[in-house]
C-alpha cells in the first residue's frame, strides 16, 4: 500500500515503522516546521544564548514490553535517558524532550509545514489538500489509505465527509487544554525544588535544566493545570504568563527573580482521558485514526496506538498482495 499519515507525532510515527518494515509506503505530513507535535521542545533567542523549553510532553513512562525494548534502543543511542525528579521510570528526550521523536522522523518521508484541510477521493485511491509553508495551495497523492494521528476534534474534522462512524467516535472524545509558561532567568532560580506538581493553578512545572544533558541558560516550564487552562482559555498569552510566573514564585516560596525572557503557549488539545478502542480502522474506506486518546494521555499509550493500526491495515491486505 501507499500510505499517508496526517501528523507526524508519537503515534504516526509509531505506524509509519511498523507499515514501512512490512514494506508499504509511507509518506508523513505535518504543519509543525519540526519535529515533536505534543513532545514538542521551543527554542528561543535570549541575550543569554539560545534557550530550550519542553513545553509540551515533560517526561514519559514505559509498562508496555514492546515500547520498553524501543526505550531501550532509544537509550543505547543516547536520545533518551532516565529523570529520577519526576518519579520512578520516568524518561525524557536527550538533549531536548523532542529528541526521540526526531530520531524516529529522520527514518521517513515526512513534510514539515504542510497542513492538511481535508481529503478528496479520486477513482478509489485518495489524495491531500491543505496548504505549505510555501504554497498557498497543495495537493499530495494518490494513496490507497490515510491515516490520521491528530487529536480527536483535529481528526473529527479531517474525516466527517468520509466515514461518519470513524467521525462519531473522535466527536464523542473530549481533549483537555492546558497553557504552558515558558521563562528563562540571568541566573539560577534560587530554590532546591526541581519541579512542582498540583499546587494552586499548577499543574506541573519544571526546571528545564534538570533534566538530562540539557544546555543553555536556566529556563522553568510552568504548565497550568486543566481546569484553570480550560477556565482561561481565551485569555492573552501574556497575562497568563504574568499568572504562571506569580504562581511559580508561591509554590516555590519565594520572590522570582524577573525573567529575561517570558512567553506563554496554549495547547487546546492537551490532554485526553482516553478509551479502550486502541486504534481505528474502516476496511471500506480506507481510513485509519489512532493517537494517544484512543488508550490514555500518555506518550506509550500514542506509540502503541500507531502499531496497533499498523496491524489493523496490514491484516487488511490480501495475503498474496503483502
Amino acid at each position: 500500500m501507499q500510505v499517508a499519515i496526517v501528523g507526524a507525532g508519537m503515534a504516526g510515527l509509531s505506524c509509519a515503522s511498523r507499515l514501512v518494515r512490512s514494506g508499504h509506503k509511507v509518506s508523513l505530513f505535518d504543519k509543525g516546521r519540526g519535529p515533536g507535535g505534543r513532545m514538542s521542545t521551543r527554542r528561543m533567542q535570549t541575550p543569554l544564548g539560545e534557550a530550550h523549553f519542553d513545553h509540551g510532553a515533560q517526561y514519559f513512562t514505559v509498562r508496555d514490553p514492546a515500547f520498553m525494548a524501543q526505550v531501550a534502543r532509544w537509550s543505547a543511542s543516547g536520545v533518551a535517558a532516565p529523570w529520577p525528579a519526576a518519579g520512578t521510570g520516568a524518561w525524557v528526550g536527550v538533549p531536548t524532550m523532542n529528541a526521540v521523536v526526531k530520531e524516529m522522523a529522520d527514518q521517513h518521508d515526512v513534510s514539515f509545514g504542510w497542513h492538511v484541510r481535508g481529503l478528496v477521493k479520486r477513482d478509489g485511491r485518495w489524495f491531500l489538500t491543505g496548504d505549505t509553508a510555501r504554497e498557498e495551495r497543495a495537493e499530495a497523492g494518490p494513496f490507497d489509505a490515510v491515516v490520521v494521528s491528530l487529536p480527536p476534534e483535529q481528526a473529527a474534522a479531517i474525516v466527517a465527509l468520509h466515514d461518519l462512524s470513524l467521525a462519531a467516535t473522535a466527536l464523542a472524545a473530549r481533549s483537555q487544554p492546558c497553557w504552558t509558561g515558558m521563562f528563562a532567568f540571568a541566573g539560577r532560580v534560587p530554590s532546591a525544588s526541581d519541579t512542582v506538581r498540583d499546587c494552586g493553578i499548577i499543574g506541573w512545572a519544571a526546571r528545564n535544566a534538570a533534566k538530562p544533558g540539557r544546555k543553555g541558560p536556566e529556563t522553568w516550564v510552568v504548565q497550568a493545570s486543566p481546569h484553570w487552562s480550560a477556565k482561561h482559555i481565551d485569555d492573552s498569552a501574556e497575562d497568563v504568563a504574568r499568572r504562571l510566573l506569580h504562581s511559580l514564585g508561591e509554590a516555590l516560596d519565594i520572590l522570582m527573580p524577573e525573567p529575561v525572557v517570558s512567553a506563554a503557549h496554549r495547547w487546546r488539545y492537551a490532554m485526553s482521558t482516553g478509551s479502550n478502542l486502541g486504534a481505528l480502522w474502516s476496511e471500506h474506506s480506507k481510513i485509519g485514526v489512532c493517537g494517544d486518546w484512543l488508550l490514555g494521555p500518555r506518550v506509550e499509550n500514542a506509540w502503541i496506538s500507531g502499531r496497533h493500526l499498523a496491524a489493523k491495515m496490514m491484516a487488511s491486505v490480501p495475503q498474496e498482495v503483502a
